[in-house]
């Protein structure tokens, strides 16, 4: 797992910073966006903390202020001497608030996937309850790697992102049971032709591309899995994807605070 280059938590009575807390397993939810650049930027900003505060709201955790004070965070805690390419964590449970800084991890081009049976808690939305899914992503190298969760023989998500699967010029995504990144929204509003499809496992090989996306991979095309085995048979989409994705890169605003 990455190291965290920046970790604090303040609590939501006084405002107060207390010893950080990463906050996995409790009841909340997190949103992480990608910093890039100098001057900064924060891809997707307003949709990364429109969904924090809806899930927040969900959650039913209505803290005074609390929207104000999470901006206030990123702000007091984004350098403008820095050039990013860096992964910002907001993590939010009923009694603080916990921000880090990691530096963003670029995936190999071998890449892999791990099938491991298990759907999160509350798949549909972002919350802390991430335990058992870090437990298994520190046993791998997620440059290389990572795990795609299933369910009842459906493929749903990876441990960390969303996944489209490619068939005959079609792309599909898992119908439900996973949480609807905002780089999966954001590409859904672009195509408008990502079909809603179970991946079942017994037909991975009638796909020819299998495509992480999410906050932290970016574009990912996957090489292989192992068990059952399938290999990647194009990169025609992943080169269709990447190339709108660092459209969006490049046309992000500066982070005005």
């Amino acid at each position: 797992m990455a190291t965290l280059l920046l970790k604090k938590s303040y609590l939501h009575k006084g405002f107060k910073e207390i010893k950080f807390h990463d906050l996995w397993n409790s009841y909340g939810v997190f949103t992480t966006m990608r910093v890039i650049g100098k001057p900064t930027k924060i891809l997707f900003f307003k949709e990364h903390i429109e969904n924090l505060l809806r899930s927040l709201k969900i959650y039913k955790i209505n803290k005074k202020n609390i929207k104000q004070n999470i901006l206030k965070l990123i702000k007091l805690n984004l350098s403008k001497k820095n050039k990013y390419d860096h992964l910002f964590r907001v993590a939010v449970n009923n009694e603080m608030i916990s921000i880090s800084l990691r530096k963003r991890l670029k995936a190999k081009s071998n890449f892999s996937l791990k099938l491991i049976n298990y759907k999160r808690i509350d798949p549909e939305h972002k919350n802390l309850k991430y335990k058992k899914i870090l437990n298994f992503l520190k046993k791998i190298d997620t440059t290389k790697s990572d795990i795609a969760l299933y369910k009842n023989k459906k493929i749903l998500e990876s441990g960390t992102s969303n996944l489209l699967f490619i068939k005959k010029n079609k792309i599909y995504s898992p119908i439900s049971n996973f949480y609807k990144g905002t780089t999966l929204k954001f590409f859904t509003k672009k195509l408008k032709k990502i079909k809603k499809k179970n991946i079942l496992i017994n037909s991975l090989n009638g796909y020819d591309e299998i495509i992480i996306i999410g906050s932290g991979k970016g574009v990912v095309s996957v090489n292989s899995i192992i068990k059952p085995y399938w290999k990647r048979k194009s990169l025609k989409y992943y080169r269709i994807l990447l190339k709108i994705y660092q459209q969006a890169v490049t046309n992000c605003s500066r982070y005005n605070g």
